[in-house]
């Protein structure tokens, strides 16, 4: 049976593999949010389908396949929203939007004001975790509001997808409410990290933070989960892909990604990927592995790159499944 299991996996790769080598290319697009009422500037990239052969473009440590600035392919297009991790960026995720825009959707990806690989400025503030989720409500406003791809895409075909700190961020918008006193009481009184410091003081809103029921499903990737109870998912009703590491990182541990799982009331489809470590939802790039080493190691017998060629079909199917054209 786990032969079997093994053997219809492999065949579903490889017909993955060539469906994305017959799709068309990703077109590839900076974008930039400017400053409001509601938050600072806000810079990213789109990915989204396009027809014309794809090149190498090379970002930061990264070298992109795709067609800068192609032109828009298709229209009523699905909208996916992406969230990255601590200190991450756009780019943590490339390998997934790029088959998502293969495949016929655009994705918008941004960095988070303070919390990228190249701010790390409120990192460890709580205001973080407050603005994200509204900084992707302004990524949505842009993208079907001032963008230039706002009439060719679907409105009511609208995706999140989130890594760790992105994964609370999806929660977030999906209808959760963090649990400041849960968190009080357990995680931060064995941390001393700022924003714990913040919340034992009492210095969090108390007002909910964003929700954005425009967000019809969302994938969700070794989610931060800490600040959450089962009351504060109560509410959540759109479908979820939840994944777990086996080995979690980086302040995300197993049980709690678990508990999200035992918590959801909305449809789910729950993934524990084996033998992996929290850092296996991104693949590095050469530069990346002299500089950081850590990011990119994995355990004995885990190929992260033939785990991504599964998780990004598995979340294609799933989009598509959440997110497929009403029949006219």
């Amino acid at each position: 049976m786990q032969a079997s299991s093994q053997v219809f996996r492999l065949l579903s790769v490889i017909g993955f593999c060539l469906t994305a080598t017959l799709a068309q290319a990703a077109g590839l697009r900076s974008i930039d949010i400017p400053a409001d009422a509601d938050g600072p500037a806000i810079h990213g990239m789109i990915w989204y389908p396009c027809a014309e052969t794809p090149g190498k473009n090379p970002v930061g440590v990264f070298i992109l396949p795709g067609v800068k600035d192609c032109p828009l392919a298709g229209d009523h297009l699905p909208l996916v929203a992406a969230s990255h991790g601590r200190g991450g960026s756009f780019l943590g995720n490339h390998d997934t939007a790029e088959t998502l825009a293969d495949n016929g959707f655009v994705v918008a990806a941004i960095n988070h004001p303070g919390d990228t690989a190249q701010d790390l400025s409120r990192s460890g503030d709580l205001s973080v975790f407050i603005e994200r989720p509204a900084d992707i409500k302004r990524l949505i406003d842009f993208m079907i509001g001032a963008s230039s791809f706002a009439a060719r895409i679907d409105h009511d075909r609208i995706g999140f997808f989130g890594f760790s700190r992105g994964g609370y961020t999806g929660l977030i918008l999906l209808g959760a409410d963090p649990d400041w006193a849960g968190v009080a009481s357990n995680y931060c009184q064995q941390s001393q990290r700022p924003f714990c410091q913040q919340i034992l003081s009492k210095g969090y809103p108390s007002q909910p933070l964003t929700h954005d029921p425009r967000i019809k499903v969302a994938v969700l990737a070794d989610p931060l989960a800490i600040f959450f109870s089962a009351d504060s998912l109560a509410q959540l009703k759109a479908p979820v892909q939840l994944w777990a590491s086996e080995r979690g990182g980086d302040g995300v541990l197993p049980r709690d990604v678990a508990a999200v799982d035992a918590n959801l009331p909305a449809q789910h489809d729950y993934r524990i990927v084996s033998n992996a470590g929290h850092f296996a939802f991104f693949l590095c790039p050469p530069a990346l592995v002299q500089a950081q080493p850590e990011l990119c190691a994995d355990a004995v017998g885990f190929d992260r790159l033939a785990f991504h060629a599964e998780f990004n079909a598995d979340v294609l199917a799933f989009f598509r499944k959440w997110l497929a054209r009403p029949a006219e």
